[in-house]
């Protein structure tokens, strides 16, 4: 079969550009992944896609915007766990369990793709998909580490520095990220429950680092505007997220 370094690959949606990241993938595979994502739908900001205590039931992927799994206390309060952001796919192990222990909702409009149990059989029982599949689960879970270290010890502008540099390297995997910069659709709030901050402390912090001159923002659009600064407050290695991309460009 014909390995494709580029064609496809290289303009195809942001799942495929994602697990092309992680491995090159066959003509076939390549093409069965295109036309995976080819089948979106709209999602409204603020809607669940997925609520704790579902049946798993195939994959989820998102193609735009930005959603979130999450949990809520009975009081309504609400920990952000990760965001899913455009190339990303939840639920791909989940089939191995009798319901889901968490939420996902948007954070934004999102455009998303939804595979039935059996598609997404189809698409791994395909080495190269399979393979790139379960690499991007661990990175997950990678990242879901990093989010605990960013918790326990790490200080409020630290949190934000953090975070703003992995979405960076995130976003700049699947050709969102335009130099230092990408849209980050989401509110202080939303910040707030990622970060275990208030809004006011997010507020506090984010003015903080645009007074330092290390980050702006401009409606949706975050620019970091001293990268390496940026790093260094946060003591940022892009290492668990497993990518040969330059941060510091």
């Amino acid at each position: 079969m014909k390995v494709v370094p580029g064609g496809i690959a290289a303009t195809g949606g942001p799942v495929l550009r994602k697990l092309q990241g992680f491995g090159r993938l066959e003509e076939a595979d390549a093409t069965a992944l295109a036309l995976f994502e080819s089948g979106t739908r709209l999602a409204p900001s603020g809607a669940d896609l997925i609520c704790e205590g579902d049946r798993p039931e195939g994959m989820l992927a998102i193609t735009e915007g930005f959603a979130c799994r999450y949990k809520l206390r009975e009081n309504g309060a609400r920990q952000i766990m990760a965001y899913l952001i455009p190339g990303d796919v939840c639920d791909f192990e989940s089939s191995v369990l009798d319901r889901i222990d968490h939420a996902v909702g948007t954070l934004s409009t999102c455009r998303i793709v939804r595979v039935a149990p059996e598609a997404a059989r189809d698409l791994r029982a395909r080495p190269a998909l399979e393979r790139g599949l379960r690499t991007a689960a661990l990175v997950d879970e990678a990242i879901l580490r990093e989010w605990i270290m960013n918790l326990g010890r790490r200080s409020a502008v630290e949190r934000l520095a953090h975070l703003f540099c992995e979405l960076l390297v995130r976003m700049r995997a699947v050709g969102l990220a335009f130099g230092n910069s990408y849209d980050l659709p989401i509110t202080q709030l939303d910040l707030a429950d990622t970060t275990g901050m208030t809004s006011v402390h997010v507020n506090r912090s984010l003015g903080e680092l645009k007074r330092a001159g290390l980050i702006e923002r401009k409606g949706k659009r975050l620019t970091l505007c001293d990268l390496p600064r940026l790093m260094e407050m946060a003591e940022f290695r892009p290492n668990y997220l497993h990518r040969e991309v330059p941060v510091a460009a």
